[in-house]
């Protein structure tokens, strides 16, 4: 399994595997879509300020120009993982937090399949920014667990309907929607990379509410 597979398996897995950040955050080791990487603007993604260095006042204007309207704790807590990630992360290229406060992991998982880079979907080497990833977590809005199971039973169908056979239903285990996807992710047998792949995630991104990008 190459670093590609791993990283995009990684993303898949990303709720099973935060589920443990708190434990594993303070132990130095915490767990934590295919387009290009990189902070690039667009229409939906918000601009994060960097954290200021010793040459910059902490006062100085080097913001965004805008900020989302009626800004919520979990926004404001993902802007705080984001700077960590670009600052002791190591990943100045770490994506914006979309308006929504959900990270565009499609950016995120991009970053993390290139060569030594996984750690970009882990909270960083070591997990440095591992308390700022559970601190977005705690503050992330409850989500609706049926609409989220309807969502990617729906992109789930979509994605076999585009020539991805393999791809499986999404589950319901003690009232949570889990993703469905590779049968195996531990060992992947659909190819992430095939340009058949990248089509169907591309006719069928709009079937998974926002915050389920990478998922499955």
């Amino acid at each position: 399994m190459n670093l590609k597979t791993t990283s995009r398996a990684t993303a898949r897995l990303r709720l099973t595997a935060l589920v443990a950040v708190p434990v594993l955050a303070f132990s130095a080791a915490c767990g934590v879509g295919d387009d290009a990487g990189g902070a690039r603007e667009s229409d939906d993604i918000a601009s994060v300020p960097d954290a200021p260095s010793a040459s910059q006042p902490a006062n100085s204007d080097t913001g965004p120009s805008s900020r989302p309207a009626g800004k919520s704790a979990f926004y404001d807590a993902q802007v705080k993982y984001v700077q960590c990630m670009r600052t002791k992360g190591g990943y100045k290229d770490f994506p914006d937090p979309k308006l929504s406060g959900h990270l565009d992991w499609a950016k995120v998982d991009e970053i993390a399949s290139q060569p030594g880079q996984m750690e970009a979907a882990k909270g960083g080497k070591n997990a440095v920014c591992g308390p700022e990833l559970q601190n977005a977590m705690t503050a992330e809005p409850k989500r609706d667990q049926q609409k989220d199971y309807e969502s990617m039973l729906a992109h789930a169908k979509c994605m076999r309907d585009n020539g991805v056979s393999k791809f499986t239903n999404p589950t319901m285990s003690g009232g949570n929607a889990q993703p469905g996807g590779d049968p195996n992710p531990a060992s992947p047998s659909i190819d992430h990379e095939s340009p058949s792949y990248k089509q169907a995630r591309e006719a069928c991104k709009t079937k998974l509410l926002d915050g389920l990008d990478g998922m499955q």
